[in-house]
């Protein structure tokens, strides 16, 4: 369609103020397997446990997307199979595979909240590696902000890591699939500036894993067990990985 001078103007002003400004919210998102693409992120409601709770459902929405700067949210309700997770609704960051022992930092800002009653769920980062930059995940590293209501991670305790002011109890286990490291700070850190890769580096000091490994997914989200009209809210999200 031919357009007028005066209508060039107002699409190409249209375009450049729509790059600018913050994302509306989006509809949310409440199949199992519904995502949305955001800014750098793709965002998942992820419903992977559902089939172990005998009622409930979650919904998750982007609320605004500034730059690399996320905001989400997610709702939901689950009873049932206490000992389960029913879901992992997360911002996972689009980026290329790459040797842990060619990364130099991992920078990240998180801010959340969460309401509801009789709530267990964490709020974790989940993190994969494997041996090939094309392979399946091999290995799966959790970074904790918060064990809520009493939940737990995979594995025994293996001792205690120290970093950025605050102390983080590391478990080692194992879901069936992958071994599973995960670090749990002793306290709930509701607002946080730092750096993922000093977790990786205690890891391969440790013996634990390889700076051979690829990392493969950067992940951030909340792991539900059991709760009624819970809701997360990450006000102010962003990681990269350099």
């Amino acid at each position: 369609m031919k357009l007028t001078f005066l209508s060039s103007i107002v699409a190409a002003f249209l375009a450049t103020s729509a790059a600018a400004i913050p994302l509306n919210k989006r509809a949310e998102m409440c199949g199992q397997w519904d995502t949305t693409s955001a800014g750098p992120y793709t965002v998942y409601n992820n419903l992977w446990g559902e089939g172990s709770a005998t009622s409930g459902s979650q919904c998750t929405s982007v609320n605004s997307i500034d730059g690399n700067v996320l905001s989400w949210s997610t709702s939901w309700s689950w009873a049932g199979g206490q000992y389960n997770v029913k879901s992992y609704a997360n911002a996972e960051l689009k980026f290329d595979a790459v040797k842990l022992s060619s990364v130099s930092s991992i920078p990240f800002q998180w801010s959340w909240s969460y309401s509801g009653s009789n709530i267990v769920a964490d709020v974790a980062f989940d993190l994969w590696t494997s041996t090939a930059n094309t392979s399946d995940f091999e290995i799966e590293i959790m970074v904790w902000l918060a064990a809520i209501g009493g939940a737990g991670p995979i594995g025994d305790s293996v001792g205690t890591f120290s970093y950025g002011g605050y102390t983080w109890n590391l478990h080692k286990g194992n879901n069936g699939s992958n071994d599973v490291y995960s670090f749990v700070a002793t306290e709930q850190i509701k607002s946080i500036k730092s750096d993922l890769l000093p977790f990786f580096k205690h890891l391969i000091d440790s013996g634990y894993i390889s700076s051979s490994q690829y990392l493969r997914a950067v992940q951030a989200g909340t792991e539900p067990f059991l709760g009624s009209n819970a809701k997360l809210v990450t006000s102010s999200y962003s990681v990269s990985v350099n």
